[in-house]
């Protein structure tokens, strides 16, 4: 549907390029133009919160604060059984600053080294705001389940995605094609709860 000049943009509130690779082919056929938030100009925010949709929604809220535009954000990480779900939001700095994938892991096998329960899961929410003080953010979350291989293997995604091991694909996330990660993660899981809302809400704002 014809829209307004501008009417279908929206700042994504994050700074990590396989996210945004990810959120972008996914919000694609939605005909809606996805802005990275450093592309114009905005810092990250503080992720200060115990739960994920509560930094999710800071997120949002920064950056359309920031720029005036309707904002989406997500968080998400790993959440490992017998970590008792660490580690979690923890996840992106879980060895600590500065932020380092290889480093993520290292700390997570470590800590795994005697652990025979393998089972975990990427858990992921999405958070879609209009403005800064939108009162009825639109909210999605997906669960992705698989378990902590003792060997990686993969090139593929980002994260921990070459330790995590899919048992119904025989393969870790890093080998899965990236048209199959995008159909079955987290985030598309997550993405698909509200995708039907997103586009209702765009049409119906800026038609």
């Amino acid at each position: 549907m014809p829209t307004q000049a501008g009417a279908r943009r929206l700042v994504i509130a994050s700074g990590n390029a396989g996210k945004l690779r990810e959120i972008g082919a996914i919000m694609a056929p939605l005909q809606i133009e996805v802005i990275p938030q450093r592309a114009l100009g905005v810092s990250d925010a503080e992720e200060p919160h115990p739960t994920f949709i509560e930094n999710a929604l800071a997120k949002a809220r920064h950056a359309s604060a920031a720029t005036g535009l309707p904002a989406l954000a997500d968080d998400s990480g790993i959440c490992v059984a017998a970590l008792g779900g660490a580690p979690g939001v923890h996840s992106a700095r879980y060895a600590g600053e500065p932020r380092s994938d290889a480093r993520n892991n290292e700390k997570l096998i470590a800590t795994m080294a005697d652990i025979v329960d393998r089972r975990a899961h990427y858990y992921c929410v999405i958070v879609l705001v209009r403005s800064a003080d939108d009162p009825e953010p639109i909210i999605g979350e997906g669960i992705w389940r698989g378990e902590v291989a003792r060997t990686p293997a993969g090139n593929g995604g980002f994260g921990y995605d070459p330790w995590f091991w899919l048992p119904e694909q025989r393969m870790t996330a890093a080998q899965l094609p990236v048209e199959e990660k995008n159909r079955i993660s987290h985030r598309a899981l997550a993405l698909a709860a509200i995708a039907g809302r997103v586009r209702e809400r765009f049409t119906h704002e800026h038609q």
